[in-house]
């Protein structure tokens, strides 16, 4: 059978293309719903970061409660219940017997004030930056002009305090209801677990299980290190501030732990409380207790932290410190708090899940982030 010849390509027309894929609706409609998504997560960003906090809480609410069905073989749920009453417990009764002796050096500290401020002068006497403050303290109105100037200005004192109040009633309220959420969270775990899951497309659920696990994991693991960390530094600052004579060792000693939470800065803000207050005895005492500080977190960054570490969460300085201040700046002092767990669960999931299954490469994958 004769077979036609092959057609000659027409030189006028240029040869033909395969189309470019275009965008279809359904990407359009994925992207829009990312940037509402995105969007909302932003206006509602307090929000998300005290249901973080409340998961947190969960997280320790419910290790407790592993701990202790380990060691009787009591339900967890129930041991849930148990560790809040017991941390209850604890708080109450340490109240009781702790403060009356708390609200007498923090009265003790209160009338202090004057004081340290006094020894404080005296050192910046002669200074540079001394001479300043007098400076300006010599051309400062003097007293009727000044009662003048704050008779018109009680408006807005008034208003000033007013706003106090109505942040610490919402900041209480809020703080009951984190506590409350976290209550849930722990007694339910694997129900929220599973509705999250729920929510994962089903070839990627067996993933994402090992993602939400492991970051469980890990924020479990800084919690304890944290808390282990905050305990060595309290003691350690109690004993020496105690040896040194300072007023108030224990209280300061507190306040030292409790703001060892926040890398690097905390332990900033502790010491120059507890140097303030040292100003009351005398200068010498003041940087007696600056280098007492200055060795605590020797031995804190040196010893203690890579002990913690081995079993904890190892997390890069740089990135914390650029996190906390990322953080405070979007968010204020809830954000300082919860800047190194967030960083711990962004590390994990830049690890799991761009760098493991995006690029594929799995040669680094350690057990810290």
């Amino acid at each position: 059978m004769h077979q036609p010849p092959p057609a000659t390509p027409d030189p006028a027309r240029p040869p033909s293309v395969a189309p470019e894929r275009s965008l279809t609706t359904g990407t359009l409609v994925s992207a829009a719903f990312l940037v509402i998504l995105a969007a909302a997560a932003f206006y509602w960003s307090n929000i998300l970061l005290l249901f973080f906090a409340s998961i947190l809480i969960a997280i320790a609410l419910r290790a407790g409660a592993q701990g202790i069905r380990r060691l009787v073989g009591l339900n967890v749920k129930i041991g849930v219940v148990v560790v809040l009453l017991l941390v209850v417990l604890a708080l109450v009764g340490a109240g009781f017997l702790a403060g009356p002796a708390i609200s007498d050096q923090f009265n003790e500290l209160i009338d202090s004030l004057p004081e340290a401020w006094e020894g404080l002068n005296d050192w910046l006497a002669g200074t540079v930056p001394g001479d300043a403050i007098q400076s300006q303290l010599e051309n400062a109105p003097d007293l009727e002009e000044g009662a003048g100037q704050m008779a018109e200005r009680l408006p807005d004192i008034f208003g000033t305090i007013a706003g106090i109040v109505n942040m610490i009633v919402g900041s209480l309220f809020s703080i009951f209801l984190m506590l409350i959420v976290a209550l849930y969270v722990a007694v339910e775990a694997e129900t929220y677990r599973d509705g999250t899951l729920a929510l994962v497309p089903p070839r990627h659920r067996g993933r994402a299980a090992e993602v939400m696990d492991e970051v469980t994991v890990k924020l479990g693991k800084w919690m304890g290190g944290q808390a282990l960390d905050m305990l060595a530094v309290a003691v350690m600052a109690g004993i020496g501030l105690w040896a040194l004579g300072v007023p108030l060792a224990f209280l300061l000693a507190v306040i030292a732990g409790l703001t060892n939470i926040v890398p690097i800065v905390g332990p900033f803000i502790s010491g120059a409380i507890a140097v303030l207050f040292a100003f009351s005895q005398g200068f010498e005492l003041a940087w007696q207790v600056a280098l007492l500080f200055v060795v605590i977190q020797l031995i804190d960054g040196e010893i203690i932290l890579p002990l913690i570490q081995r079993y904890a969460v190892r997390l890069p300085p740089a990135l914390t410190v650029l996190a906390i201040m990322a953080l405070s700046s979007l968010f204020g002092f809830i954000g300082v708090l919860l800047a190194t767990p967030l960083l711990v669960v962004l590390i994990v999931l830049i690890r799991r899940i761009y760098v493991e299954d995006v690029l594929g490469d799995r040669a680094d994958a350690g057990d810290n982030p």
